[in-house]
């Protein structure tokens, strides 16, 4: 059985690199400093780039999304008005790596403050684990899977989404992790600050009380997730490395990266024999793709299905308003699939 979970590589680049980089903004503002409305023009790539423009920003920026909600955001394209106007932009934040027309179209903006959220962590890659289901030691080599995650060299997935390639290469779904999401939140609140000096100050009192907020959630996930009946999760979509790694837990993933691509019957065979061996009492599927290989499993088995939210994009049927409620909403169903004691 070729069992598939999320390993740390050896910590890939350390240092928190801003110099001319900054965020990713999609505002018809000029590019001087400051829209018609004398805020500070922001685009983001996708939701949690969105979420941390704003709260960092406050009333002080104009934050607008490349990825509107509803659409995937690792299959956007971006159109020519889109394009005009990210070149606009006081501030870009993106996440390269994640959407390869994104990456495209920053590089070509001529912004001159532009923030790779990627440069503000350290990426893991994430690679086959074959029988062992404990944690690899530090440093192991991670290399792709079948789920389509890049290991450290870059390698594109046979989606066609090239998930490592850049800086530091790595899995990108770094907000699934609060800790590192506050790093990032971090090194995006110090990119406000040297693009809009005079509110510096605001900048890094709203920076400091979001650090603030992500480090309860954090002590909220340990505390949730540190008694439970079994370590291991199936889901659609491959995208919770990061918060497996740091709560302790086992991720498998059905199909991978598109989470509506269809397994083949061995996955589907290997999965009901895990589910077995692990005590898995819960298939999750996402609120932005389909549910039908999460259902089709959950049928085989006799295993129920629920949300697991990956957070690119906040909806009507999302289990929250926001990052903060979906990530709780996640926990809920994290404990009550995993039998938390």
């Amino acid at each position: 059985m070729n069992v598939r979970r999320l390993i740390p590589t050896a910590a890939l680049a350390g240092a928190v690199a801003l110099g001319a980089t900054a965020l990713t903004a999609c505002s018809g503002a000029a590019a001087s400093g400051g829209g018609e409305d004398g805020k500070l023009a922001v685009t983001a790539s996708f939701y949690p780039m969105q979420f941390l423009a704003e709260q960092i920003g406050k009333d002080h920026v104009t934050v607008t999304s490349l990825t509107k909600p509803g659409v995937e955001p690792h299959d956007l394209e971006i159109t020519p008005k889109q394009t005009g106007q990210l070149g606009e932009s006081d501030v870009v934040l993106y996440l390269k790596g994640l959407q390869p027309a994104v990456d495209k179209a920053v590089a070509q903006s001529g912004v001159k403050n532009v923030v790779d959220a990627a440069s503000l962590t350290t990426l893991e890659a994430h690679g086959s684990a074959g029988h062992d289901h404990g944690h690899a030691p530090e440093g192991e080599q991670g290399h792709t899977d079948e789920h389509g995650h890049a290991d450290e060299h870059g390698h594109a997935d046979e989606h066609g989404h090239d998930h490592g390639k850049g800086e530091a290469g790595g899995d990108p779904h770094i907000w699934l992790d609060p800790t590192k999401y506050a790093e990032v939140a971090k090194g995006v609140g110090a990119a406000l600050e040297k693009a809009d000096p005079g509110h510096a100050a605001d900048y890094k009192k709203n920076t400091d009380e979001l650090v603030g907020k992500l480090t309860a959630l954090d002590t909220e996930f340990k505390d949730g997730l540190k008694n439970t009946g079994s370590k291991t999760f199936i889901t659609t979509h491959a995208a919770f490395g990061y918060l497996a790694e740091r709560y302790g837990l086992d991720q498998e993933g059905i199909s991978g990266v598109d989470p509506e691509s269809e397994p083949s019957p061995a996955r589907m065979k290997e999965l009901q024999e895990l589910a077995k061996k692990e005590n898995v009492s819960t298939v999750f599927f996402e609120t932005l793709a389909s549910d039908k290989t999460a259902k089709s499993l959950a049928a085989d088995t006799g295993l129920k299905t629920d949300v697991l939210d990956p957070l690119e994009g906040i909806t009507d049927t999302s289990q929250g308003a926001d990052y903060f409620e979906v990530m709780r909403s996640n926990l809920k169903n994290l404990q009550k699939a995993l039998g938390s004691k």
